[in-house]
């Protein structure tokens, strides 16, 4: 893409490099070809072909995000490893068993 973009930059250049040392040329004139058929629509083009690249990383730090959050949740809440807590009765209770 970017090989397209450096050839149609250097044909503009030429075209604007002509105008100005034409006899009935200018560099005002020179300086609108420039822009108007150079710089503006080059930059619209790459603008709009990087689009899907700038759509992809969006997402992708959205959902490094994401994660970082639920990884922050979970190491906040103490009981959100699903085990129950090991230490938590006092010794002289015995545990609540089913009759055998």
């Amino acid at each position: 893409m970017y090989l397209v973009v450096i050839g149609w930059m250097y044909v503009v250049l030429m075209m604007s490099v002509a105008e100005a040392t034409n006899t009935t040329g200018s560099v005002l004139g020179a300086i609108v070809t420039f822009f108007l058929y150079g710089l503006l629509p080059v930059a619209l083009v790459v603008y709009l072909m990087r689009t899907p690249q700038r759509r992809k990383a969006i997402q992708a730090r959205e959902a490094a995000e994401l994660q970082a959050q639920k990884a922050a949740q979970a190491s906040a809440d103490p009981g959100a490893s699903g085990h129950a807590a090991g230490a938590a009765e006092d010794e002289r209770i015995a545990p609540v068993r089913k009759e055998p």
